[in-house]
């Protein structure tokens, strides 16, 4: 047997209703950006000037291990042609901003560390975990952010 709502309980769950519909519209809104991030990223290096700089120095990147002196030396040539333009159309890179992580949004921290997952994958020698730890010192990435960034790889179950 169900006891009976009071009418003061009915009003608070009309009221927590209407509540819960606000929060779903607005997380569709976070979503519905995520999908627009998803669906545009990278796309500059679909053109000139950067696809032939990414055509010419991924296949050699996939080889390397990530961060190692050789990997920072190819990022290195790449940086005045093909990365400049790059971090500048590219909101999600850290390099984008002048204060890197510090001016990023959560929806640009969200495709950014999608990116760093995803370029784990084409590494013969990938981790995200590993990138996590180097990208800490790179972009001078401080707690709480850096445990936020881990816990999230983590409940992914992308460690």
């Amino acid at each position: 047997m169900t006891k009976e709502l009071t009418q003061e309980e009915k009003a608070t769950n009309h009221h927590t209703r209407e509540h819960i519909a606000q929060v779903q519209d607005l997380v569709l809104e976070v979503v519905t950006n995520l999908l627009h991030r998803g669906q545009q990223h990278d796309a500059s290096k679909l053109e000139h000037p950067e696809v032939e700089g990414f055509t010419q120095y991924t296949p050699r990147l996939a080889e390397l291990t990530y961060g190692s002196p050789e990997y920072k030396e190819t990022l290195a040539a790449m940086q005045d042609t093909t990365l400049k333009h790059h971090y500048e159309h590219n909101r999600h890179h850290p390099e984008h901003f002048k204060m890197g992580v510090m001016d990023m949004n959560l929806i640009d921290l969200i495709e950014m560390i999608c990116d760093w997952k995803a370029a784990t994958l084409r590494h013969k020698d990938g981790s995200i975990t590993k990138s996590l730890e180097i990208n800490r010192e790179r972009f001078d990435i401080r707690e709480p952010l850096a445990s936020i960034l881990e816990n999230t790889v983590r409940d992914l179950g992308w460690d």
